[in-house]
């Protein structure tokens, strides 16, 4: 059974249960919006751009298409924060996916020249890897090692195989509200996801090889995927500093597939024991498994940035280009410049190398975590962004965000559809890996800085069309992924259950 063949075999359970699926509500957004100091709501984007897409007679997304995404606004100080999780997205209202990504951008003028910026931080997945003999980056993924993809998809197994205990999709989604201190220099919101099935694909990021196995190795199921962000604006020092902290909950359960004949045959690891088909075969846990056989996590993020008229590069504190290179930048920080030499922003991992792990096994309470040191590297370039059966859902939504900057920025536009949504014309993608695992809570928190100029009438005056623009940068790093998690209209903080 080939790659193909088994996503149409997936895409067939979730039309089954598409009959389940609840109604979903967005706000609409408006050009005005923009011009407000701050907001968080819920919009459709394909309805965004199907209404776009008319005016100027351009290709419209299909009617029965709706990607929910959560905003977040922030306009103050001279700079415009916009933050987006992809919720979920349907098609045709059937089949919808749920893979839990994150993307936060910034449009802001440069410090000493006054110059426009727009860059995006996106969260692409989860990677889980093991490393070889061959690994040519200790505790960190790289091409010599063996990968999977960590991508929580919204089906129900059971409807494939009704006498095996798989999961049925059962993922909620929380609000973190925008919140914000007096001054309004500090402001702090996120998204968590809990109870999320991920299937595990082997996937490989040499030049050469791209695809996913034939058939998936694991499904997982985790606790939760946490993102909190908190923005520190200083006009004093012209700078902005962003800290997104992750949280990778514990798995619960692992069901690995270690053959296929008509249905799979599998363990299921607890944190009681193994399982197959209902009967316990042993007493290893999920977590005794994972160590076993040398299982460590990571995240893959790509960053990015355009301005209206320069190019721009970025380099590792020690001077090292680092677009489309391995380079490990652990204890260092990585700046992107203008092309004639001015820093416009910094995304930094010295300032946090280490992360908590939560030892549930010998803490069940989870409030005496462990600390250790993380690894971050740059990579190469073309083994995520030019995988395309690895990102073939993220390009379907990719391709109408042009829709977005055309009617809003021009002059915008041709750069943005050039650049910041084409994944192969990143400044560079980044991994963070977390070594010592064992399929425990891992909380963590890098830092990104960003240097601007600081005008002394209110930011929130500043003209809209930009600002517009922004929120294509959003969507399209937010095509990074394709997800699934119902949300309900609201402003402030909301949770919603699929089954």
């Amino acid at each position: 059974m080939g790659t193909k063949s088994l996503l149409g075999i997936l895409l067939v359970c979730v039309a089954l249960a598409g009959g389940m699926l609840p109604a979903f509500a967005a706000d609409t957004l408006l050009a005005s919006d923009f011009t407000e100091e701050s907001w968080a709501k819920t919009v459709d984007f394909f309805d965004y751009a199907r209404a776009y897409a008319l005016i100027h007679g351009m290709a419209v997304p299909p009617s029965g298409w709706h990607a929910y995404m959560y905003m977040a606004y922030v306009n103050t100080s001279g700079l415009h924060m916009l933050y987006a999780g992809l919720s979920n997205i349907t098609f045709d209202g059937g089949a919808y996916f749920t893979i839990p990504m994150q993307t936060f951008m910034m449009h802001y003028k440069t410090e000493n020249r006054s110059r426009d910026v727009l860059m995006a931080s996106t969260f692409l997945m989860l990677m889980a890897f093991n490393e070889t003999e061959q690994s040519a980056y200790p505790d960190s993924p790289d091409a010599q090692d063996n990968l999977w993809s960590s991508f929580s998809m919204g089906f129900d197994f059971r409807e494939k195989f009704p006498n095996a205990a798989f999961p049925s999709l059962s993922s909620e989604t929380s609000i973190i509200p925008l919140t914000h201190s007096d001054d309004k220099l500090r402001w702090s919101w996120g998204m968590r996801y809990t109870n999320l099935t991920a299937i595990w694909w082997r996937t490989w990021i040499s030049p050469t090889n791209h695809t996913y196995h034939s058939r998936p190795l694991a499904l997982a199921t985790y606790d939760e995927l946490t993102f909190t962000y908190n923005l520190t604006i200083s006009p004093d020092t012209h700078t902005a500093t962003l800290t997104e902290n992750h949280v990778i909950g514990r798995i619960r359960d692992l069901w690995h597939f270690w053959g296929w004949f008509i249905i799979p045959l599998y363990n299921h690891y607890n944190s009681t024991g193994c399982y197959r088909y209902g009967n316990r075969v042993s007493d290893e846990t999920v977590y005794e498994f994972l160590q076993r056989n040398q299982i460590k996590m990571s995240v893959v993020n790509f960053q990015t940035s355009v301005m209206l008229d320069r190019n721009t590069y970025s380099l590792s504190s020690s001077g090292q280009n680092v677009t489309d290179n391995d380079t490990p930048v652990s204890d260092s920080s990585i700046s992107t410049y203008a092309d004639d030499g001015e820093r416009i922003f910094d995304a930094s991992f010295g300032t946090k190398e280490t992360y908590s792990l939560y030892n549930y096994t010998a803490d069940s309470s989870e409030n005496s975590p462990e600390t250790y040191n993380a690894t971050a590297r740059t990579c190469k370039i073309g083994g995520f962004a030019e995988n395309k059966d690895l990102l073939v859902f993220h390009m379907g939504l990719m391709k109408f965000l042009p829709l977005l900057v055309a009617n809003m920025r021009p002059q915008l536009f041709q750069r943005a559809k050039e650049s910041i949504t084409n994944a192969t014309r990143a400044n560079y993608f980044y991994l963070i890996a977390y070594p010592t695992y064992s399929g425990y809570r891992v909380v963590h928190d890098p830092t990104f800085t960003i240097y601007l100029t600081t005008p002394t009438a209110p930011a929130h005056l500043y003209p809209g069309p930009v600002l517009i623009a922004a929120i294509a940068v959003a969507a399209a790093a937010t095509a990074a992924a394709v997800v699934v998690v119902a949300f309900t209209r609201r402003r402030t903080e909301t949770t919603t259950t699929t089954t």
